[in-house]
């Protein structure tokens, strides 16, 4: 299936000329209509305050987010026009705590999510939870974009990461029109098992199954020379010039992912491409 319906939403305006752009250069690409969803975030719980806290701090902060939404949309709208492609915006607000359910509802309708990176400096507490709920509670796949980094139409190379793992299988097949489209498709297997049935032959199935689907594709495996699984992956995407990861997205929980860390937690932290993911 093509991508024909693409979204972002839209919470922290410093972020989002990086994701506009790469959205827009996506829809370009595939012909596909582009959403933008201006979320402003009521980021101080003021639901959980002690009862009898005044009613005007609530109207304070949700007022400001009304202006974030109105501000974010603004920028929106100015690009997208400009664009070429088909697009809708809209605004909406939300306080953090009931974030996922808004991100989700439109989410659910959308073939790729296209959000920023959700960790660096100035980076909103919203960020991550708004990629999480794409890919639990709106089920779509996501590809996240470091700010700053150059918007590409279509990925020509691309890295797998490849571990056998159901999540892993969910990001490639979502993926498919994209490595269909590119010119070198590498599945990176780090470290494979010494036991089991694909020992003799780790990625194997995975090629062939690519393969048949006219994705020109490549095995590499490799030793876990660095402490990090996502320490080698990165540096093999970029030895090889990737343009695009793919990989599952927590195959771990995601408070033993915020707590102690996974390679999820570890490609996002320090991607400077796009990563695609899905769960």
């Amino acid at each position: 299936m093509a991508f024909k319906s693409m979204l972002s939403v839209l919470t922290n305006l410093e972020l989002a000329d990086t994701v506009l752009a790469q959205g827009v250069a996506l829809a370009r690409g595939a012909d596909a209509h582009y959403d933008a969803f201006c979320l402003g975030v009521d980021r101080s719980q003021t639901g959980y305050y002690y009862a009898g806290a005044n009613a005007m701090i609530l109207q304070e902060t949700l007022n400001r987010a009304k202006t974030e939404s109105e501000e974010l949309e603004e920028k929106a709208i100015e690009v997208l026009r400009a664009s070429g492609v088909r697009w809708g915006a809209e605004t909406g607000v939300a306080q953090i705590a009931d974030l996922g359910r808004h991100v989700a509802a439109h989410a659910r309708f959308a073939d790729l999510v296209i959000l920023p990176k959700p960790y660096g400096k100035n980076i909103g507490a919203e960020v991550e939870p708004t990629i999480e709920a794409a890919l639990f509670e709106g089920q779509a796949p996501v590809l996240v974009v470091p700010e700053n980094t150059t918007p590409i139409t279509a990925p020509k190379r691309i890295t797998i990461g490849w571990n056998e793992s159901s999540e892993a299988l969910v990001a490639v097949r979502a993926a498919m029109p994209f490595l269909q489209a590119a010119d070198s498709v590498r599945v990176v297997v780090i470290d494979p098992p010494t036991h089991g049935p694909h020992r003799s032959d780790p990625g194997g199935l995975l090629s062939q199954f690519l393969s048949r689907h006219g994705v020109r594709v490549e095995i590499d495996v490799l030793s876990k020379t660095l402490p990090r699984v996502s320490d080698v992956l990165m540096r093999h995407a970029k030895d090889t010039e990737a343009d695009m990861v793919v990989m599952g997205a927590y195959g771990h929980s995601r408070f033993r992912e915020a707590i102690l860390g996974g390679a999820t937690r570890n490609m996002l932290e320090q991607a400077d491409i796009p990563v695609f993911m899905a769960h």
